[in-house]
Parts: C-alpha cells; sequence; structure tokens
C-alpha cells in the first residue's frame, strides 16, 4: 500500500470533467483506490462517490492505492492531480 497527500489548488476543487477523465483511466486498474479528506472518504474509481465529497480548493486529500503496479498508478494520479487539481 502506498499514498499520497495534495493540496487542492484548482479554484473549482475536485470537479467532473477531470474526475470523470481520472475514474475513466482508473477503474480499469487491478488495485483499490481510495481518496479522504478529512473524515469523507470515497472509492476514487466511483464518480458518484468522489463527487460526492465536495472537495474544494485549499483542502488536503489523501490518496491510498493498494494492490497490482501501485507505485506506477501512484505516480501517474500524482501527476493527474497536479496537473488538473
Amino acid at each position: 500500500m502506498v499514498s499520497f497527500t495534495y493540496t487542492i489548488t484548482d479554484k473549482m476543487g475536485i470537479h467532473a470533467r477531470p474526475a470523470g477523465v481520472m475514474v475513466q483511466n482508473i477503474k480499469k486498474l487491478p488495485c483499490n483506490i481510495k481518496i479522504k479528506c478529512g473524515e469523507r472518504e470515497a472509492d476514487a474509481k466511483k464518480i458518484f462517490d468522489l463527487m460526492a465529497m465536495g472537495i474544494k480548493c485549499g483542502e488536503t486529500v489523501t490518496v491510498t492505492v493498494d494492490g497490482e503496479n501501485e507505485e506506477s498508478v501512484k505516480e501517474y494520479l500524482v501527476d493527474f492531480f497536479k496537473n488538473n487539481f
């Protein structure tokens, strides 16, 4: 299991369009990916769960990847978060 933290810098927070792209790219992967923000937690492969969290600009999330190819998935997600959120 690997994880990283990221503070959302996009003024819209985690919003639908990039979140949808992320979900499409990771839902086929053979690992579990969770996003936690405060007491809220969601399966990153489920767009409705992710959007229901309502993560805003300035909030810090912890992303946990567990399973096959977790290091490469983590690196993809770190890059994706930096470029989109």
